[in-house]
């Protein structure tokens, strides 16, 4: 595959571009033959990339946008009054083919709107996906869809997404036959609604998908299934359940380790023994969500990222770039499609 170019909107996000260009600096010196092009307001782009050297880099190319995405802007009128704003460009610069895929951090709305109608779905594709990948007990990663992209679903959009995240994890996560599960309220067949009844009917007659079954909210990091499928409804409240039990978690532990010398002291030689697994769950290895089912690559940052979360979403960018992904789920959604009745 020739040389990609990566298309970055500096403006989006609780943190500003300061972070996306401290980001950057480190995407740059890690991919060599990478171009990236930065879309924002010049007055306020240029400054840093002269602070981290690279406003004279052969590597970096910045787009004036005169316009930005704001975090509280609605998602339709974003579409119709900012047409010059740094995510709308870096769309259309997509949409174009001049870059081979595209990250930003700001308003989730916003994007999946102007990606929707900038960039558009894949043909046969029903809806586009949020997909993240989450840590398992293994020692892997699991892919989970939808995270908020589509509030509800028909059993049709739900296989739909099976079919797209299993191309996924075979890619992405280099998984022969990856199990896919339906995120349900138990593990009978006879459990949950008619729409999550009737996917798991289709999933299971698929040939070429490797089914698994219905998973529990409980399963969910336990590795019995390399894709999780629900709607984005489900999705978002089970992913953000996970992220505040996460916080709770870690701020328990900081109150613990402030109360006695003896407890640091012993988190400390925990962390030593165990750092690889301690370095394996850090949530900012775990940032980008992919906007699946679009022409091309399209990565959504969290918005309250820092520096190195913004990095992992680049990281996902180049690899989806890499793998050719929207060519992959378009072959195989292409396949499916022309083996139905």
């Amino acid at each position: 595959m020739p040389e990609l170019n990566i298309a970055i909107d500096a403006m989006g996000g609780d943190n500003g571009p300061s972070i996306v260009i401290e980001a950057l600096e480190r995407a740059v010196s890690t991919y060599p033959n990478t171009h990236f092009t930065v879309f924002g307001h010049k007055d306020q782009i240029n400054p840093l990339l002269k602070q981290y050297n690279l406003n004279e880099s052969t590597a970096v190319s910045l787009v004036h946008a005169e316009q930005t995405i704001l975090m509280d802007d609605k998602p339709g009128q974003s579409l119709r009054s900012k047409p010059n704003s740094s995510m709308r460009l870096a769309l259309q610069a997509l949409a174009n083919e001049q870059c081979h895929a595209m990250v930003c951090g700001g308003n989730t709305g916003a994007l999946m709107t102007n990606a929707y109608f900038t960039v558009k779905t894949l043909p046969g594709v029903l809806r586009p996906a949020l997909m993240t990948a989450i840590p398992n007990r293994v020692g892997g990663k699991s892919f989970l869809l939808d995270l908020g992209a589509n509030a509800s679903c028909d059993s049709d959009t739900l296989f739909q997404f099976g079919v797209m995240g299993s191309v996924a994890a075979e890619h992405l996560l280099n998984i022969e036959k990856p199990k896919i599960s339906l995120l349900n309220m138990g593990e009978e067949e006879i459990k949950g609604s008619d729409v999550v009844r009737n996917a798991a009917v289709r999933l299971s007659q698929c040939e070429g998908l490797n089914y698994n079954g219905f998973i529990e909210g409980n399963h969910l990091f336990s590795g019995r299934s390399d894709v999780i499928v629900c709607d984005g409804f489900v999705g978002n409240i089970a992913l953000k359940s996970c992220e505040g039990l996460a916080t709770f978690i870690i701020e328990q532990m900081r109150d613990t380790l402030n109360s006695h010398w003896l407890y640091r002291f012993f988190f400390k030689f925990l962390q030593r023994r165990t750092h690889k697994s301690w370095d394996r769950l850090k949530p900012d290895h775990y940032n980008g969500a992919s906007l699946i089912g679009l022409r091309q690559v399209v990565i959504k940052s969290h918005g309250s990222a820092n520096a190195e979360a913004f990095y992992s979403a680049i990281q996902q960018a180049v690899a989806e770039a890499h793998e050719q992904l929207p060519d992959r789920i378009k072959n195989r959604v292409e396949a499916v499609l022309s083996e139905q009745p």
